[in-house]
C-alpha cells in the first residue's frame, strides 16, 4: 500500500523522545523532559487578542496561497528593518511552519541525485526532507575544534558538480552555536566561486542570542549572493508560537512562486488566523525579548556549568537557541548499575532517561556522535534538578 519514497522517511527522533517521556508521566513516572524544542513563555497576551480579534472581525476564510498580503509587507518591512534586506511581497511566502517552507523549498528544486551540504550536528529533519524530495543528503562533520560550524575549507571541499544546495543554521539546533559576520564573509568567499549552488539560510533561533552576539544572515552579509539565497524564519521560537505554526521563506521569485504551486495543491494557505497574530507579533512591541533572552542565558549558564562540572561530559558554550550539546565519549564503554554496558549515545540517553528520569536526545540523531542534546527551554528549577539528576545518574557509572 506504502509507496517506496516511504522508505526514505524516518520518524522525528526529538518528536520520538517527546512521545515517550510523555507516556513515562502518563504511567505515573516523574519524568523531566529536556527534549522539547519550543519556549516555556507563553505566546505574549497582545499576540492572542490580535488572533481573537480576527476572528471577531470574521477574518476566517481562505487567505492567497503564500499568506496575506498585509502579513508579507509586515515580513517585507521585518527584513529591512532588523537585517537590511530589501524583498517585495512576491519574494514572499507563508506556510505552516519553518518546516513546511524548507519541505516546499526542497521538493520544489530537486531532482533526483541533487546534493544538499548539510553541516553536522544538523537539525534532524534536513537530511529526510532531502531524501524524500529525491536528493542527495551530504554530511559534513564539524568538530568541536571548528566550534561545531561549517568552515570555508570544508565547504569547498563538500561542493561537486551535483551541489543544489548548502544549509546554513545560525544560531544552531542542537548546538546552539551562531555564525559570526566574518565567518559568514568567508563562506560567502567560497560560494562566489560556485554560481550554481543555492544556500538555505534557516535564521528561525534570530533573535535568541547572548552576551552581546550580533545575529547576521547571509543574504544581509553578501547582498551578491541574494539571488541564490532562500531565508526561512518563522515566529515559532522568537514570539512562542510553535503551535500557531507560522513560518515563512524569502527568496528568488521563480521559487517563491514554485512552492507557492506546490502549497496550492497539498495544504493551500496556512490558518488565516494564526497569520494575523503572527502580522501583530511583527508590528508589535518586541521589548519582552529583552526578558525572555535574559532568562535563557541565566539558565544557560546554569546549566553549562552544572553539566561542564561532571566528569566525562563536555559542551561547548552556545551563542543562541536553547540547547546544550553535550559530548559523553568517555561514557562509552562504563557499565550502568544495573550491569549494562553503554556502547551507543542512544544507550547514553537510555540510561539517563530510565535511571534518572530525564529525557534527552542521542547526538546520533543529529548526525554527531556521542552527544545528547538537551533543552534549557524550561522552567529554571526543572531545568537545574535535570541537570543535576544527570550528574548524580552519571557518577554511578563504572
Amino acid at each position: 500500500m506504502l509507496s517506496d519514497r516511504m522508505s526514505r522517511l524516518r520518524p522525528s527522533p526529538t518528536l520520538a523522545m517527546t512521545a515517550q517521556a510523555a507516556a513515562l508521566k502518563a504511567e505515573g513516572r516523574d519524568i523531566i523532559d529536556m527534549g522539547v524544542g519550543e519556549p516555556d513563555f507563553d505566546t505574549p497576551q497582545f499576540i492572542k487578542d490580535a488572533a481573537f480579534q480576527a476572528m471577531q472581525e470574521g477574518k476566517t476564510k481562505y487567505t492567497a496561497v503564500p499568506g496575506t498580503l498585509a502579513l508579507r509587507k509586515a515580513i517585507v518591512a521585518k527584513f529591512q528593518r532588523e537585517n537590511q534586506i530589501s524583498f517585495t511581497p512576491e519574494d514572499i511566502i507563508v506556510s505552516a511552519g519553518a518546516k513546511h517552507v524548507i519541505f516546499n523549498a526542497f521538493l520544489a528544486s530537486l531532482n533526483p541525485g541533487d546534493e544538499v551540504i548539510i553541516p553536522a550536528p544538523y537539525w534532524v529533519s534536513y537530511p529526510d526532507m532531502v531524501a524524500f524530495a529525491e536528493g542527495t543528503p551530504v554530511i559534513v562533520a564539524c568538530p568541536p575544534e571548528d566550534q561545531l560550524k561549517l568552515t570555508p575549507p570544508a565547504l569547498e571541499n563538500a561542493i561537486t558538480p551535483r551541489t543544489k544546495w548548502v544549509i546554513v543554521n545560525s544560531p544552531n539546533n542542537p548546538t546552539g552555536m551562531a555564525y559570526t559576520r566574518s565567518e559568514l564573509e568567508a563562506l560567502a568567499d567560497v560560494l562566489r566561486r560556485y554560481p550554481y549552488v543555492s544556500i538555505l539560510s534557516d535564521d528561525i533561533y534570530e533573535h535568541l542570542v547572548y552576551d552581546d552576539f550580533v545575529f547576521s544572515t547571509l543574504a544581509q552579509v553578501a547582498p551578491d549572493l541574494q539571488s541564490r539565497i532562500l531565508t526561512v524564519n518563522g515566529v515559532s521560537k522568537s514570539y512562542a508560537m510553535t503551535g500557531w505554526r507560522i513560518g515563512y521563506g524569502a527568496g528568488p521569485r521563480d521559487l517563491i512562486k514554485a512552492m507557492s504551486m506546490l502549497q496550492s495543491q497539498s495544504t493551500s494557505n496556512a490558518c488565516s488566523i494564526a497569520q494575523e497574530a503572527a502580522r501583530v507579533a511583527l508590528e508589535g512591541p518586541q521589548d519582552f525579548m529583552k526578558e525572555w533572552t535574559q532568562v535563557f542565558q541565566d539558565r544557560r549558564n546554569q546549566a553549562l556549568a552544572i553539566l561542564n562540572g561532571t566528569p566525562g561530559l563536555s559542551c561547548l558554550k552556545p551563542q543562541g537557541a536553547f540547547y546544550l550539546y553535550a559530548f559523553c565519549n568517555d561514557l562509552l564503554g562504563k557499565t550502568t548499575p544495573t550491569g549494562t554496558l553503554l556502547k551507543t549515545d542512544g544507550d547514553v540517553s537510555s540510561f539517563l532517561l530510565d535511571s534518572a528520569g530525564v529525557a534527552v536526545v542521542p547526538g546520533s540523531a543529529f548526525g554527531s556522535p556521542p552527544a545528547f542534546r538537551l533543552s534549557y527551554a524550561l522552567a529554571t528549577d526543572l531545568l537545574l534538578e535535570g541537570c543535576h539528576r544527570i550528574a548524580h545518574a552519571v557518577s554511578l557509572l563504572q
